[in-house]
């Protein structure tokens, strides 16, 4: 670990707190990269104030490090972000006994703007999926899957890292189900349609068969040299089918999550069902989705209404 120009209490406990990353908080390992990141930073900060250890910690030092991030063009976003990254260690701290008082209880940030996802229109994923399904047609095994890939990411709109570690055994097609490993490593059960369910049969029986090898194991999808699909390749796939598209600023595989969740609620679903078939913890999460279908119901209302 990159923490050799720390003080020894910072670095110690720093390295500490990775380790409870790593064991029982389980946060993935972009998540882990992000916050180790961010602290690093802040006990860097610290350092050239004369810091020593954990227990000269005060709010002023988070809120100067707050600042200096601020006057280095740092959006609000990645402020707030930040913000939580230290409550998160020095809660941490304070129940580990390696201070004696949390001074970030007191420690606030911009609170992030509310930007409206990128989300498509249904004709347009019409578009999209048709043609992909004729190009599946064809039986390359890379058209059937990438087909299978992108109807089953708007049918349940989860994240691509999460469909990046599927494996055979989380479907269940008699049910048109499968179980999900979120953020945390939370466990939940999705629904998905007959569109990605005949999608994923195909992919099963015509597909994956002419790509998998003896490093495949039980990995859903695979790369062109059979082994589990890397993340990266998805994220590419979804950037460039929608640069394909051309009249649309939805951007990468996120867009069809949010996508999605706004078809789902336009469509009068639950929000509390939205909340769990996405996997936020927080309910508030899932709400900006009903900002993006009331922003899209006033557009309709000002576009249609003769006296709008």
């Amino acid at each position: 670990m990159e923490n050799d120009g720390l003080p020894k209490g910072l670095k110690e406990a720093l390295d500490a707190f990775a380790g409870y990353l790593s064991g029982e908080r389980a946060v993935s390992d972009h998540t882990r990269r992000a916050y180790l990141g961010d602290l690093r930073s802040l006990l860097a900060h610290a350092a050239s104030e004369g810091a020593a250890g954990l227990q000269d910690l005060e709010l002023g030092t988070l809120r100067r490090w707050l600042g200096v991030q601020s006057q280095s063009g740092a959006a609000r976003a990645t402020l707030a972000r930040r913000a939580a990254t230290v409550r998160a260690f020095t809660a941490w701290a304070l129940r580990e006994e390696r201070i004696a008082a949390d001074p970030a209880l007191r420690l606030k940030a911009p609170k992030r703007e509310q930007s409206l996802p990128g989300v498509l229109q249904t004709s347009q994923l019409t578009r999209l999926l048709t043609g992909m399904e004729e190009a599946a047609g064809t039986g390359e095994p890379v058209a059937v899957r990438n087909r299978a890939i992108v109807e089953l990411l708007y049918a349940t709109g989860m994240r691509v890292g999460e469909l990046a570690g599927m494996d055979i055994d989380d479907l269940d097609p008699d049910r048109r189900t499968l179980r999900v490993i979120g953020k945390g490593n939370k466990e939940r059960t999705v629904p998905y349609g007959v569109p990605a369910a005949l999608a994923l049969d195909d992919w099963l029986r015509r597909g994956r068969p002419l790509l998998a090898n003896d490093t495949s194991g039980p990995a859903l999808f695979l790369g062109i040299r059979g082994g589990r699909v890397d993340q990266r390749q998805v994220r590419s796939l979804v950037s460039g089918l929608f640069e394909a598209l051309g009249d649309t600023s939805a951007s990468g595989p996120h867009a069809l999550r949010h996508s999605a969740a706004t078809h789902l609620l336009d469509g009068g679903a639950d929000l509390r069902a939205v909340q769990e078939i996405l996997g936020h913890s927080s309910l508030a999460t899932t709400q900006i989705y009903t900002h993006v279908s009331v922003d899209r119901l006033r557009a309709s209302y000002q576009q249609a209404h003769p006296r709008a």
